[in-house]
Formats: structure tokens, C-alpha cells, sequence
């Protein structure tokens, strides 16, 4: 069966072989390091860590940690209520408007 990730809502397909998986995600992590030069950019690091989660244990736990983590935050902001705001914001209606 041939390995997918889902990465902005989209599903990616990896290579069947496992060396070339793993070969791959660490060429985009390495790369990502040299972030600063052209054409190389330190988006890399956070696909090759993707790439590598499919075959290694420990880059699978912290990307499902992370996983978690953004949804379980996603999801208090949206239990929150529209009642729930900034503190220093103030709605359109309260804020101070000269009166005639």
C-alpha cells in the first residue's frame, strides 16, 4: 500500500520504498538547514520531519502531539462563544464615537 500524508488538506504520495522515504525526509530537513541560501528555504524542515513521521516512532509522536495540541487550542477558542473576546477589543458599538 503506498504511503500518504495529508498536508493543508491535501494528500501527498510517498514512495513505496522505505530507504528512499527516509533518504528523502532527511535530504528536506538537511536542506531546510541551509535555509538561508537560495532556493533552499527552512520550509524544508517541517516536510522532511512529515516525510520521516511515516517511517520513525519518535517523529510520528511529536507530530501527533502537535496534531492535538493545534486542535484541542482550535477547539477552546471555538467553545469560547462570540460573548468571549479580547480584552483590549471592543465591539463597533462601544467604541467611542462623538455625539452630536
Amino acid at each position: 500500500m503506498a504511503h500518504k500524508i495529508r498536508f493543508f488538506n491535501r494528500h501527498w504520495h510517498l514512495p513505496q520504498s522505505k530507504p528512499i522515504r527516509i533518504g528523502s525526509g532527511i535530504l528536506l530537513v538537511a536542506g531546510g538547514l541551509l535555509g538561508f541560501l537560495p532556493v533552499l528555504g527552512f520550509w524544508m524542515i517541517p516536510l522532511g520531519l512529515l516525510v520521516l513521521s511515516v517511517d520513525i516512532p519518535v517523529v510520528r509522536r511529536w507530530r501527533r502531539q502537535l496534531t492535538v495540541w493545534w486542535h484541542r487550542d482550535k477547539k477552546s477558542e471555538g467553545d469560547a462563544g462570540p460573548t468571549a473576546r479580547h480584552p483590549m477589543r471592543r465591539r463597533r458599538d462601544e467604541r467611542a464615537v462623538p455625539k452630536p
